[in-house]
């Protein structure tokens, strides 16, 4: 691509399908791929990516809310989307764009079914979801019983699939603790059908799941970090390609003399003479107060050129001096080469963080 003369984020769909490839190298042919394009696809472009991944023929998608999916319906996106966290007040918009709720506690059970029933709906497609210790949400087993008799009772809704979340299935040194989650979810499953005669979809891997876990891989995975190219550990991260690079532009160049100061509250002051240089990118885009004074940087003609000072609504300031560059450079604050994990990493956060956080202000230009 060339030079960025604005703050852009430049979108790779090669790397999508390079990272969705190695993905399914890790299942087999015979279970399904959903891909997780909550969070704009994780501060990217969630509708040119969900569009593209449907070309490339993914069975299912997941979005965090009602709104998230009402986008992707009305950006043509016909497969099958699962709402993750859907929230009662949005049920019958949830029903409107035929999306897929989770049902995860039995308020929201009897809310929906209450909600679909009065929306004439039959065989209603729904996801249980049950807490095998993520303790975020879900039923537990011994809510199969009551579960099973609320469903007995009502034609509004079927049970399209089961599923739960592993907490820390990147982490090998928690792994008894993901094999107990495992076997606790294998325990539901067996109760499951046991009680209600068959068995839905199952499904419990995240992308580390995917990766370290394929005896859970069930009848679906699921997948958002590996999509966007970070595969959670640094062995990993070498078979996945990130998509995207946040560029852009030196505004000006200043020359700072002992003693002065950049930005707000003074909160860099020079013990020598120095050079910034200002780029149009801030908090409001997505770069974190976090990465001021220091513990952020960015590429500047292939030198890291560490922040200055306290990070600004639109603007930071960058340390420059030694670093051959003039106003109109390219600046890149992460790519494939310099990742989001890096500088995240510098700044004791996770690149999820970073990448979601990138403002839909920025502008977005998707390369195929």
């Amino acid at each position: 691509m060339p030079k960025a003369q604005e703050t852009v984020l430049e979108i790779d769909l090669n790397a999508v399908k390079h990272n969705l490839d190695y993905l399914k190298s890790k299942i087999t042919s015979s279970t399904k791929f959903l891909a997780v394009v909550k969070a704009f696809a994780y501060g990217n472009d969630a509708e040119e990516i969900a569009l593209y991944l449907q070309e490339l023929n993914v069975d299912y998608f997941a979005v965090a809310y009602t709104s998230e999916g009402i986008h992707l319906r009305k950006a043509g996106v016909t497969k099958p989307i699962l709402v993750l966290h859907p929230l009662p007040v949005s049920f019958k918009a949830l029903i409107e764009n035929c999306l897929e709720p989770n049902i995860y506690n039995h308020k929201v059970l009897s809310e929906f079914i209450e909600v679909a029933t009065n929306e004439g709906q039959t065989n209603y497609p729904i996801h249980l979801k049950f807490n095998t210790g993520l303790n975020r949400l879900g039923f537990s087993i011994s809510d199969l019983e009551s579960i099973h008799s609320k469903i007995e009772n009502t034609a509004t809704v079927k049970i399209k699939s089961m599923f739960s979340h592993l907490a820390a299935s990147e982490d090998l040194n928690e792994r008894s603790f993901t094999l107990n989650q495992i076997s606790t979810f294998k325990s539901i499953i067996e109760n499951f059908e046991s009680l209600f005669g068959f068995l839905p979809l199952i499904h419990m891997c995240n992308t580390s799941g995917i990766l370290n876990y394929p005896e859970a891989h069930f009848d679906m995975v699921r997948s958002g970090i590996g999509l966007y190219g970070f595969g959670n550990s640094e062995e990993e991260d070498k078979n996945f390609k990130p998509i995207a690079s946040l560029k852009s532009v030196i505004s000006q160049i200043h020359h700072i003399e002992k003693g002065e100061s950049v930005g707000y509250n003074r909160a860099f002051k020079s013990d020598a003479e120095q050079k910034t240089a200002t780029i149009p990118i801030g908090h409001a885009d997505g770069i974190s107060r976090i990465y001021g004074n220091g513990k952020g940087y960015v590429i500047i003609n292939g030198r890291k050129a560490p922040l200055v000072g306290n990070v600004c609504m639109d603007m930071i300031m960058v340390n420059v001096t030694g670093i051959d560059c003039e106003e109109g450079d390219e600046v890149i604050v992460f790519d494939a080469d310099h990742t989001a994990n890096d500088l995240a990493h510098n700044a004791n956060t996770i690149s999820y963080e970073l990448i979601t956080a990138v403002s839909q202000r920025v502008k977005r230009i998707v390369k195929k």
